[in-house]
């Protein structure tokens, strides 16, 4: 889909009138215990500093072409505020298209649908428009300091150019200081019509009709572009340019209101306020948040590409999610024409946050906020039989959780066991809430546990239970219900069943935790011992029992014991070679499989231990999926697959499910120098560790919540264990090359091989070979 034409700009609208890996260390010194305190950046050395700016300068992208298209091009975001930036379709020589989208910015009528009525809608986009044609360009997206810098070239001239999306103000600032022959050039705004994405790709709903068109005004030199919705409400983009000598700076905002006309007042607010400060003093606090943000973790591995990769996508989460923001979308908040214009529950926003929790930044999780501050709309979205006991979430909703269906004939988005249409989907919920408990794992937060999980995942696993029934072989059975997205209804579907054991084994272990006696515990219990086995067949898991595995599909649905529950793991060899069986028939359907077939493939393979086809599969992704940005897409723009690989990496480096954390499972041998910091894993532990020519030379592990710790190094031989002042420390033999350790909140343990004295500091590792940059770099 082409964007809308955008129409002669009026007088108003128109603005103007015119690396190499060095040697820099990250320290985590030995012989001092390791408490959150101690480990903040305020107290860091400057050798801590150099590592991250080392690795971080080797990861920009670079741009000596023009990007054409939001999967080429620069991208900066703040979970609200998002700009794409590449060549003006149609103009490449003549403009520079700076898009303005807001995760907060939809419709809401909701008699529509979430994809229709509620949808996410476009605002618009600046063209940065010169004198001359345009010739060349060289761009470096900073990711350590979260900006856009260097220069257009022109046949008049150039264009210095940097541009931010403001952490804190949610401001995009673009400065420009043009040559003598480019004094003239010019910023125009085009506001997009505001409809759904979803109408270049599906027919409209009967009496659906577009919002009217945004009316550009001038507020004592602030200009706002004021977009009315038929449903009440507004969203405005406001903008001002300021000068100082020849350079330029553009300072624009959006603001969203509903039901009330407020948000033009608040984006005048917001731009003078802004534009009131030099793009430089800007620049401070922003990269102060990025600064101590990307120091909280540590990855460094040999391979360069990949590296680089990994680091891209720690600045896109940031970029595109917070806590406080909403829910990722299937785009985040760079919204491009899409046929899928909202958040989507059964497999997106799962994927989108899975690498939050390694990589230390769950300040970026919004998924357990939203699930607790929206939950009465989740009771909304089954039956109305079922609500006073149960809730779920449909496939696809807006950021307050909405879905639409509650105006239909039907009355609710979450189907109904046994009964067709709508599809019955049922879930979603409780696979969303599997991210909630993975918070709580790896934070040991209790407040998680006891106000947002076990409530929500109490009623999610209730309405399961309204429909579960014995079958004459004496055991329990689930009626046809619907595995995303392979078609087709099934009895006892594995997507279910698999997600009613954990969600039944999750509630008993929580009650347990909380000091909670509750009456359905025995229920719980039974369902665990009477519930039908998963269906099989000589393929390995099938769809249900209805349905065999019998052609092309991208999504692992019917593998979610595998991965991500940990339910089924190989603990013996007939379950392995299950597991083993099941992942080759899936992957060996040609046709169908996409990018997150390969990222959910890689972290099948790397709980299995095979770190050589776990970076195959990675292999198989960045060839065939992943765009020179690292962005991703299908038939429109989707952002979870790059993500998920993040955390297929993670599944490589470390795995703590089960209760035992496992350092360097799954790495390939090409990998022999490994080096991480602060990753976190279950238990609220933090671990550092370092592999140096393919052997683990120590590992350390902070506590900080006292839990259990047991840890399977991987230092071969006789060890030695000491604390955090260098004491020995006791432990006792886990099995299986693991050791369990007692630490208290606070503690650390060093774990080395006896008489081993390694350096403990971090440092990134060298790369095996030479690797293209990201970006669209000459060559």
């Amino acid at each position: 889909m082409s964007c809308p034409a955008a129409p002669e700009p009026s007088r108003r609208t128109v603005l103007a009138t015119g690396s190499a890996l060095g040697g820099a260390l990250l320290t985590s010194g030995p012989a001092t215990p390791a408490t959150a305190a101690e480990g903040s950046v305020a107290e860091e050395s400057a050798a801590a500093a150099d590592a991250w700016r080392t690795v971080l300068a080797d990861a920009d992208l670079v741009w000596q072409r023009m990007p054409t298209a939001w999967y080429e091009g620069p991208f900066l975001g703040n979970g609200f505020l998002g700009s794409g930036i590449y060549a003006e379709p149609g103009a490449t020589s003549a403009a520079v298209r700076f898009n303005v989208q807001h995760s907060e910015v939809q419709d809401h009528r909701p008699e529509f649908g979430s994809l229709f009525g509620l949808a996410r809608l476009p605002i618009g986009y600046f063209t940065l428009e010169p004198v001359g044609a345009i010739t060349g360009l060289d761009w470096r997206l900073s990711l350590h300091d979260a900006e856009l810098t260097g220069t257009l070239t022109t046949e008049k001239g150039t264009l210095a150019l940097r541009a931010l999306v403001h952490n804190d103000r949610s401001v995009l600032a673009v400065e420009v200081t043009p040559s003598e022959g480019e004094r003239e050039f010019r910023w125009v705004f085009h506001p997009a019509d505001a409809i759904s994405p979803r109408a270049a790709f599906k027919p409209l709903p009967d009496g659906y009709q577009g919002n009217p068109p945004a009316e550009v005004t001038d507020h004592d030199g602030v200009h706002a572009a004021v977009q009315p919705l038929l449903s009440g409400g507004q969203h405005v983009t406001a903008w001002q340019e300021r000068s100082s000598g020849r350079t330029r700076t553009l300072y624009a905002h959006v603001a969203h209101s509903y039901p009330r006309t407020t948000a033009l007042n608040r984006a005048l607010k917001a731009v003078r306020a802004s534009a009131a400060l030099p793009y430089a003093a800007l620049t401070a606090t922003h990269r102060a948040w990025w600064h101590t943000y990307y120091r909280k973790s540590f990855l460094s591995l040999p391979d360069a590409r990949i590296q680089r990769f990994y680091w891209i996508q720690l600045y896109k989460a940031a970029s595109a999610a917070r806590r406080d923001a909403p829910v990722m979308a299937t785009s985040g908040p760079w919204l491009e024409p899409t046929p899928w214009p909202n958040t989507w529950w059964n497999l997106n926003a799962q994927l989108e946050y899975w690498l939050v929790h390694g990589s230390n930044h769950l300040e970026l999780d919004a998924i357990t906020r939203a699930l607790s501050e929206y939950r009465d709309n989740l009771a909304k979205e089954v039956a109305q039989p079922y609500r006073a006991d149960s809730l779920g979430i449909p496939r696809t909703t807006d950021p307050q959780l909405v879905n639409g269906a509650a105006g239909t004939l039907t009355g609710y988005g979450v189907g109904i066991p046994g009964q067709d249409p709508p599809t019955p989907e049922v879930g979603d919920l409780t696979w969303a809430l599997h991210n909630v408990w993975l918070s709580y794992r790896h934070t040991r937060d209790e407040s998680i546990l006891r106000d947002v999980l076990f409530p929500l995942l109490r009623k999610a696993i209730n309405y399961y239970l309204h429909f579960l029934e014995p079958g004459p072989d004496g055991r329990l059975h689930l009626p046809a219900t619907f595995s995303p997205e392979y078609g087709g209804n099934s009895r006892d579907c594995n997507y279910d069943l698999m997600l009613l054991t954990w969600g039944c084994t999750t509630l008993i272990q929580s009650a347990e935790l909380l000091g909670i006696d509750d009456p359905l515990a025995p229920r719980w219990r039974e369902v665990l011992a009477k519930r039908v086995a998963y269906p099989t067949d000589a393929n390995g898991f099938m769809i249900g029992a209805d349905i065999p595995f019998a052609k092309s599909h991208r999504h692992y649905s019917h593998l979610l014991a595998v991965y991500p529950l940990y339910e089924v793991t190989g603990r013996t060899p007939d379950e392995r070679a299950l597991i083993e069986k099941s992942l080759a028939h899936w992957v060996g359907f040609e046709g169908a499989l996409q990018g997150y077939t390969f990222t959910g493939a890689a972290s099948m393979s790397a709980m299995l231990g095979k770190g050589e086809d776990a970076l195959a599969y990675l292999g198989q992704l960045m060839t065939r999926f992943i765009q020179p940005n690292t962005m991703y897409k299908e038939s429109g723009p989707v952002i979870e697959t790059p993500l998920s690989a993040a955390q297929s990496l993670h599944d490589m480096v470390c795995q703590s499910w089960g209760g035992v954390i496992r350092v360097f499972p799954a790495l390939p041998a090409a990998w022999t120098d490994t080096a991480v910091h602060d990753f976190r894993t279950q238990g609220a532990f933090l671990l550092s560790a370092r592999r140096e020519h393919g052997t683990t030379r120590w590992v350390r592990l902070v506590s900080e919540a006292g839990a259990p710790c047991v840890v399977r190094h991987g230092i071969a031989g006789p060890i030695q264990v000491r604390d955090g002042r260098g004491r020995p420390l006791h432990y006792t033999d886990a099995g299986d090359g693991a050791i369990e350790v007692a630490l208290r909140k606070g503690d650390s343990v060093l774990i080395t091989a006896k008489g081993d004295r390694p350096d403990l500091t971090v440092a990134p590792v060298r790369p095996n070979g030479d690797a293209p940059r990201w970006g669209l770099p000459v060559g």
